[in-house]
């Protein structure tokens, strides 16, 4: 059955555009177009196929993956392997959240922007933070706005970064500032951690944001004590990454002096497809709230009384002069952010805690069994979270080849962002793995090499 079978338009339809247009042909319409650079043939395409013939076709293709339904993944570096209640989808997958549109008009779109504010609620209360936006693309651009509201903040245009950062996030940060005329500059590493000494001689009154990460991204918890003090000693803003998954369990950003906290939500119910699409949280206290980029979703009273919300913010270039806005980003994840807030909603405070416990003591076994194994230690010293690095007996590359070959998806290679880290994987344990995955892992790398 050809597609032609399906276009609502018949040939008496065209005739009758044609003429109206006055042209004799559909291919009159492209006469302004040489003769010669014009396809004198079909398309080199596959012949058409029944519906039922593409779904198994579909099927096929999607057979030749490797996913997390026919393999146990030990990736992270950003994104990862967390369970996913069901109620979420059914949730999320209601019409009238995954067709929302902007909630312009809030006499009409009450629930949205409800379902927004609990979002940036249940985040403040996540972070210990006075207020978070409505969510941005993904934790590396929630990285680099948080970072531009500092130099919005002071007026200046310096940044330091920790290189325990994302390497990702870092290099976002390099993309956003190529056009600003912004600086970036790095401090080194001692130990896996942030150098303490070269942050405090890189400090100075030139510095308007000082990035740091929790856990950091080899897993490691960072000593934030008075790490807030030294920041704002030199009058800069102290942005920090968190993991929301260790939230429940690590001290909240605020606690330690954060002034503005950023990260990446798609451990809280979202998953990995890929990639994308994911959520970035931003959240900060309430004197940079007028530097917040993207919208904020506020409750009010209505003439009667009645509780109601609003957009209260919209720093977006859609809304005000492109050159006034705090950010070109002129969307949101609403959706995304929507499957965080009923991923927290149905875990609760307890849920989510066993959730991180489960991942701090899960890691700390798996580090302890492999790093037991001949030819394979611990990189770095300290408390894990989720993450561990480990050196390998051999290239990393080519140990993952042969783990994948029994359906593992082994841990991230280090070299390909620390040169100085070479054989040495980064692997991450999330509540999901069972003590039987684990094991198994342990026996694949004991009996390689």
């Amino acid at each position: 059955m050809g597609g032609k079978h399906y276009l609502p338009l018949t040939d008496q339809d065209r005739r009758e555009m044609l003429a109206a247009i006055g042209v004799g042909s559909v291919e009159d319409l492209f006469s302004d177009i040489p003769a010669a650079v014009r396809l004198k043939n079909n398309l080199n395409l596959p012949p058409a196929m029944s519906e039922s013939e593409v779904i198994g076709h579909l099927n096929n293709l999607a057979s030749k993956n490797r996913h997390f339904q026919n393999s146990v993944s030990f990736l992270g570096a950003g994104i990862y392997d967390h369970f996913i209640p069901s109620i979420i989808k059914h949730v999320t997958g209601r019409s009238e959240f995954y067709t929302a549109y902007t909630p312009y008009q809030p006499e009409v779109s009450q629930g949205v922007l409800q379902a927004i504010f609990e979002y940036q609620t249940m985040i403040c209360q996540l972070t210990g933070m006075d207020v978070s936006n409505a969510s941005m693309y993904d934790g590396g651009t929630a990285v680099a706005e948080g970072a531009i509201m500092g130099c919005g903040a002071t007026r200046r245009s310096k940044v330091i970064v920790s290189r325990s950062v994302n390497p990702y996030y870092r290099a976002v940060l390099r993309s956003y500032f190529h056009s600003r005329g912004l600086t970036l500059e790095e401090i080194p590493l001692k130990g896996g951690h942030t150098d303490r000494a070269a942050l405090e001689k890189t400090l100075g009154d030139d510095v308007a944001t000082v990035v740091l990460q929790q856990p950091n991204f080899f897993g490691l918890v960072e000593d934030m004590e008075g790490v807030a003090d030294l920041i704002h000693g030199h009058k800069a803003v102290f942005v920090v990454s968190a993991d929301p998954i260790s939230l429940p369990l690590l001290q909240t950003p605020a606690e330690y002096g954060a002034d503005i906290v950023v990260g990446e939500g798609q451990g809280l119910g979202v998953a990995v497809s890929f990639g994308g699409p994911v959520l970035g949280i931003i959240a900060a206290r309430d004197k940079f709230v007028r530097q917040m980029p993207g919208r904020i979703a506020g409750e009010t009273v209505d003439s009667e009384g009645n509780r109601g919300f609003v957009l209260t913010l919209q720093t977006r270039e859609q809304h005000i002069r492109r050159e006034k806005a705090a950010s070109n980003i002129c969307s949101n994840e609403a959706l995304i952010a929507l499957a965080a807030s009923v991923y927290m909603a149905a875990m609760g405070p307890q849920g989510m805690r066993e959730v991180a416990g489960q991942c701090l003591q899960k890691a700390a076994y798996a580090r302890e069994k492999i790093t037991a194994l001949d030819g394979y230690a611990t990189v770095f010293p300290g408390i894990n979270f989720k993450e561990f690095a480990v050196t390998v007996p051999g290239d990393s590359a080519e140990l993952n080849r042969k783990l994948i070959e029994k359906n593992i998806l082994g841990g991230v290679d280090l070299a390909v962002f620390y040169p100085e880290l070479k054989n040495t994987m980064l692997f991450a344990v999330t509540e999901k793995r069972t003590r039987e995955e684990i094991d198994t892992l342990v026996r694949e790398l004991e009996g390689w090499k």
